[in-house]
């Protein structure tokens, strides 16, 4: 039988592991859509392992069904669970993260659907019908999050539009538009100057951050290992990282850890104890206080509820 420490270095769902110095090299990647069938839609399951830094031109649809991990989208950095669905403009950098659970992740674990907004077009789009389409896109430009049951009223839609062309295609991705629509939970990713704040140089400090934590999240992280890592003094970096983040650099890898957390604590039958030392919390009094202060519930609670 595998040790613990051998079987969760398989289950444990760490990012994928990437070099700093090539993850995000750049502030973003220009990724090329390829509308191999003339159409101006294109909807088609997630295989990647994600991780990319990456803008398109193109709007982006995400349901992500089987997997979690971190969502950036812009200057917004999330956790996601199963169920996460975001609408991204053009044009506007964005990358996910994924825990692997296992050695791969879950087959077709999410959808995608890129599309042009001339594919719909002016004309159309001009239409007093099409007014609530017309603000959805306008909302777009900061990244929109959508609720779980938004995510799965749309999930068969998206499936099926994976499948069908021509004006079954259209139908499926209008059925989309619509419930996306009438959402009433939808939330604004994006602060609202990101556009007109985003800076390159500071845009990578954060990049590396992030990626030095989901790297290290299991080991101790000091704000000032991080701080050299950003080029900047520890205070300065600590408002840099808060303004940028909308959290404390603290507050933050906590709730990565305690996000790790909750999936061994759903998934599998580790003891507790064991579970802090490996997701890096320094004692099991602290992973307590924590996991409460994010979950509102106790571990041994919220393994409950799962059993």
């Amino acid at each position: 039988m595998k040790s613990f420490s051998a079987e969760i270095d398989v289950i444990l769902f760490k990012f994928e592991r990437i070099p700093v110095k090539l993850y995000f090299l750049m502030i973003a990647e220009l990724e090329k859509i390829s509308y191999d069938d003339g159409g101006g839609f294109i909807a088609e399951y997630i295989t990647d392992t994600g991780g990319m830094w990456h803008f398109h031109p193109e709007y982006e649809l995400v349901l992500n069904i089987k997997s979690n991990g971190t969502r950036i989208v812009g200057d917004s950095v999330e956790l996601f669970d199963q169920y996460d669905m975001v609408l991204v403009a053009g044009n506007i950098p964005h990358s996910w993260n994924y825990y692997k659970p296992e050695k791969d992740l879950p087959e077709k674990h999410g959808i995608v659907v890129h599309f042009r907004q001339s594919s719909l077009g002016d004309a159309l789009l001009g239409q007093h019908e099409m007014h609530c389409v017309r603000e959805l896109l306008a909302q777009a430009d900061r990244g929109i999050g959508f609720s779980v049951e938004d995510a799965k009223k749309v999930e068969k839609h998206l499936v099926e539009m994976t499948g069908n062309a021509g004006i079954e295609k259209m139908i499926d991705f209008f059925n989309v538009v619509r419930i996306m629509c009438q959402s009433e939970k939808k939330i604004l990713l994006c602060s609202e100057n990101y556009k007109q704040v985003y800076d390159e140089r500071g845009n990578k400090k954060m990049a590396d951050a992030y990626t030095y934590v989901r790297e290290n999240y299991f080991k101790p992280i000091s704000l000032e290992k991080v701080s050299k890592i950003a080029q900047m003094n520890p205070y300065a970096f600590s408002r840099f990282f808060k303004k940028n983040s909308g959290a404390g650099f603290v507050e933050y890898v906590n709730r990565v850890r305690t996000n790790k957390a909750c999936y061994l604590l759903r998934e599998t039958e580790y003891q507790i104890h064991d579970i802090a030392v490996e997701c890096g919390f320094e004692s099991i009094s602290n992973f307590n206080k924590q996991f409460r202060k994010t979950e509102g519930i106790s571990p041994r609670d919220y393994r409950a509820q799962y059993r």
